[in-house]
C-alpha cells in the first residue's frame, strides 16, 4: 500500500504509564506545535504520517502493555498506514539494544532525556524558552506539575533511578513562572509531581525547600488547588505540614507510598525506615493537618515477604484506616538491588494478598464516605456524562480517587432568575470556556472545571452521589 508522504506534516503522540509521561508527552507536543507540526493526542482517527510512542517500564504490566503497543504501530507501518514510528519513554531507555532487535522496523528509540534529539529528528528546533509550556491533554481546569525528575532513592524494588536518572530540581523562579502560564491557560488545580517530592531543592538548594514552593505558588493567581504525590517517608519535611495547614489553597490530601510496614521487608526493601516511625509519621501528618486524606500505595509479596508479615500489613492497614489506598504485586525488575533475591513468593500468592488488602481497604473507604453523608464539601467539576456532573473534592486526584455525581436534571436550591435561563434544559447546557448562567428550572447548570459547594447524599465504597 502507498503511504501518504503527500499529507501535511503531522505527528500523533501516545502516551502509556503515569503522570509523569503525561507531563513529558505533552512538553513534546507544545515543542511540535511551536514548530508548526500539527500535533494529536491518542486520535484514533488521525491521518497523522508519524507516530511517536512514549512508553513505561515501570513494571511487568506496564512493560507488556508498552510492548504490545509498539507491535501494533509496527504492524500499521508494515502495512502502509502510517510512514514513520518513533518510540522514547521509560521502556525505550532501559531496554533500547533489545527492543532494536526484537522490533527492528521502528524508525527510532529514544530515551527519557531525548528530547532534543527526537525533535531534531522530526524536523524540529527545540525552543529553550519554551520549557515548562506543553500542549494539556488533561482538562484544562487541572495539570500535572512536575517539580523535579529524577531520583536519588536507593529503594531496592525500583528501576526508575536507571530510566530516569538522579535526582534533578527545577528552580523555584522557573516553576512559578510555568504556574502563572497554567493559569492563563484556566488551570485551578496544580498536581504537583515528581519521582521524590520531598527530596526537592536539595541538590540546588542544599536544603529541602518544597515549603517555599508551596508557599510561593499559593500566591499565584488563579490557582485554587494545589495538590502533593509522591513524598517520600524519609526525611519527610516537617514544615511542609505547617504549610498544608495554613494554606487553604493547599489541598488537604497527601499521596505517599509506604510499601510496608514489616521491619525486616522494610530493611530489605531498602527504605530507610522502620515500624515504629512511620506510624509515627503518619499519626504526626493526620494530627499536625486535622481532616487530611493520606493516600499510601503497598508491595505484596516481596521476596522474603512471609505470611506473618504479610498479616502483620493486613491488620496494619485495618488500624490505620487509610482514606486511599492501592496495592501493586511486587514485579522482579532486572539490575535491581531486589533482583538479586528469590522471587519466592508465586505470582498467584501475590494477587491473593493484594486481593485481600484492596478488601479490607474497601471496607474501610465505605466506612468513610459514609461518614460524609448530609456533609456539605466543595468539589471541581471534571466533566458531564449522561445525566450527572461528575467532579472531585480536595481529598480526590484525579483518575485514581473518588469521584462525585451531581445529577444533572435535579431542580436547583434557587429559582431560575430570567426566562431564558429557565428555557434552557440539563441535557443541552454547554461545557468548556463559557460565560455562566444562572441555575436552570428543571435542571442544574454547571460546567467543566467550575467550583461547586454539594451536599453529599448517598455513599459507596468509592464513588459519592450529591445535590447542589
Amino acid at each position: 500500500m502507498k503511504t501518504r508522504s503527500n499529507k501535511k506534516n503531522k505527528v500523533n503522540v501516545i502516551t502509556l504509564g503515569c503522570s509523569k509521561n503525561i507531563y513529558d508527552s505533552e512538553v513534546l507536543m507544545g515543542q511540535l506545535r511551536a514548530s508548526d507540526i500539527v500535533v494529536s493526542h491518542e486520535d484514533d482517527n488521525s491521518d497523522a504520517p508519524v507516530v511517536i510512542i512514549n512508553t513505561c517500564g515501570f513494571i511487568d504490566n506496564a512493560k507488556q502493555e508498552s510492548i504490545n503497543t509498539i507491535l501494533e504501530w509496527a504492524e500499521a507501518k508494515e502495512k502502509g498506514l502510517v510512514e514513520k514510528v518513533y518510540v522514547t519513554g521509560c521502556l525505550s531507555e532501559r531496554y533500547k539494544p533489545e527492543l532494536k532487535k526484537e522490533i527492528p522496523n521502528i524508525d527510532e528509540y529514544f530515551g527519557t532525556r531525548d528530547l532534543p534529539r527526537l525533535l531534531k529528528t522530526l524536523g524540529a528546533d527545540y525552543k529553550q524558552e519554551l520549557i515548562g509550556e506543553r500542549l494539556l491533554t488533561t482538562p484544562l481546569h487541572y495539570a500535572y506539575f512536575k517539580v523535579s525528575e529524577g531520583c536519588d532513592r536507593p529503594c531496592s524494588f525500583c528501576a526508575i533511578p536507571i530510566m530516569r536518572g538522579g535526582h534533578i530540581s527545577i528552580p523555584v523562579e522557573r516553576l512559578i513562572q510555568q504556574a502563572k502560564a497554567l493559569a492563563k491557560q484556566g488551570a485551578k488545580e496544580l498536581i504537583l509531581i515528581a519521582q521524590d517530592l520531598t527530596y526537592y531543592g536539595l541538590d540546588i538548594y542544599k536544603k529541602r525547600v518544597l515549603s517555599e514552593l508551596l508557599e510561593k505558588l499559593c500566591r499565584v493567581e488563579g490557582i485554587e488547588w494545589i495538590r502533593l504525590h509522591y513524598a517520600f517517608p524519609q526525611g519527610f519535611p516537617m514544615d511542609v505540614l505547617d504549610v498544608m495547614a495554613q494554606e487553604p489553597k493547599i489541598c488537604k490530601y497527601l499521596d505517599m507510598p509506604l510499601q510496608h510496614i514489616s521491619d525486616n521487608v522494610l530493611k530489605s526493601m531498602r527504605r530507610g525506615t522502620t515500624r515504629e516511625r512511620t506510624i509515627e509519621l503518619v499519626n504526626t501528618i493526620r494530627e499536625r493537618v486535622p481532616g487530611i486524606a493520606i493516600r499510601t500505595t503497598l508491595i505484596a509479596g516481596y521476596p522474603g515477604e512471609s505470611e506473618t508479615n504479610f498479616e502483620e500489613l493486613k491488620a496494619w492497614v485495618k488500624e490505620t484506616k487509610f482514606e486511599r489506598l492501592g496495592i501493586f504485586t511486587y514485579s522482579h525488575e532486572e539490575n535491581t538491588h531486589a533482583f538479586k533475591l528469590k522471587d519466592d513468593v508465586p505470582q498467584k500468592e501475590k494477587q491473593r494478598r493484594a486481593d485481600e488488602i484492596m478488601k479490607v481497604q474497601k471496607k474501610i473507604s465505605l466506612q468513610h464516605n459514609k461518614s460524609l453523608v448530609g456533609k456539605t464539601l466543595k468539589v471541581l467539576i471534571d466533566r458531564k456524562e449522561g445525566s450527572n456532573f461528575i467532579g472531585r473534592t480536595e481529598f480526590d486526584s484525579p483518575e485514581v480517587d473518588n469521584e462525585v455525581y451531581i445529577n444533572a436534571d435535579k431542580p436547583p436550591l434557587i429559582p431560575p432568575l430570567n426566562k431564558v435561563a429557565s428555557a434552557l434544559r440539563a441535557d443541552k447546557i454547554p461545557t468548556g470556556n463559557k460565560s455562566p448562567l444562572p441555575p436552570l428550572k428543571g435542571g442544574i447548570y454547571l460546567r467543566t472545571g467550575d467550583f461547586a459547594k454539594v451536599t453529599i447524599t448517598n455513599a459507596k465504597e468509592y464513588d459519592l452521589e450529591a445535590t447542589v
